[in-house]
């Protein structure tokens, strides 16, 4: 196929009804091509976040100073109230300042800013979408190698992501299946006493908004944990931090690059505790 310098060439595996695959070459120039378009939308959007975070800066530097401390003063609400459960004090510390960090939140010029960059994001995409399709006229070519279809098996997640709500594992034998989720408000427990884990390495990746993670580790096996908090502590094994204020742990046990059988923590957690212990 010839192509001129300014041209892209896009090559796709698709079925025909006269060949089991053929290659389909769509050349695709720089004008209104579909990597033109995701350039465009990934440059939109370094844009926005660039402006925001000079917007963010001129409203604490100008419009706004005590920004900071409003939103502080109900994280370390939440935090403390999380600390005091399941009395009653606790409940109402925590909600208390789970409500005053939104109404702040809400407040700030900053996140009007960014809903108003996702309104006008979306209707120009509604507006390009009632546009008329360009035509493509592809060619098709004959493959030098026959590809057969792979079997893909779908698994149930353990988890799944949630808003508000407590989720553990199964205080009974379960199939293990690796873990990567995000939740808004609660804790998350995983007992790994309960499984069989695999040969070679399992990965347990978990984002948290407010709440503790607890993973029961059973003896023989390696460990690797890396751990980011904005307010919380963390106690994984022997080692133990009462205090962690905007940090990154990483740890891992001794024999866990040479060994068979391991697991690999990540944790991100804005407030929330996290603990790592051998059952």
């Amino acid at each position: 196929m010839q192509t001129l310098p300014q041209d892209v060439a896009f090559l796709v595996c698709v079925h025909h009804k006269r060949v089991p695959c053929a290659f389909l070459i769509i050349p695709i120039t720089q004008k209104g091509g579909c990597l033109m378009n995701y350039k465009i939308k990934s440059d939109y959007l370094s844009w926005i976040v660039m402006v925001g975070i000079v917007v963010l800066f001129v409203e604490i530097a100008f419009f706004n100073r005590g920004v900071i401390f409003s939103l502080l003063v109900p994280i370390g609400m939440v935090y403390i109230g999380r600390k005091w459960m399941p009395r009653t004090s606790g409940k109402w510390i925590f909600w208390l300042g789970l409500i005053f960090l939104l109404i702040n939140v809400f407040s700030m010029m900053t996140l009007k800013f960014f809903l108003l960059a996702i309104l006008i994001h979306l209707l120009i995409q509604f507006a390009q979408s009632k546009k008329d399709p360009k035509q493509i006229q592809p060619e098709f070519k004959e493959p030098t190698v026959n590809l057969q279809k792979e079997t893909v098996i779908k698994k149930d997640p353990l988890f799944s992501n949630i808003f508000v709500g407590q989720q553990k594992t199964p205080e009974q034998v379960y199939e293990w299946n690796d873990i990567n989720i995000q939740t808004g408000i609660g804790d998350t427990v995983i007992d790994l006493s309960y499984t069989v884990l695999p040969k070679g390495e399992t990965v347990i990746f978990i984002r948290n908004f407010i709440g503790n993670v607890k993973v029961l580790v059973p003896y023989d096996v390696e460990v690797s944990a890396s751990h980011s908090a904005i307010v919380g502590a963390a106690r994984i094994f022997e080692y133990e931090e009462s205090k962690l204020i905007n940090q990154f742990l990483h740890l891992q046990t001794p024999g866990y690059e040479k060994s068979g059988q391991r697991i690999k923590i990540f944790t991100s957690l804005l407030v929330g505790d996290i603990e790592v212990k051998r059952v």
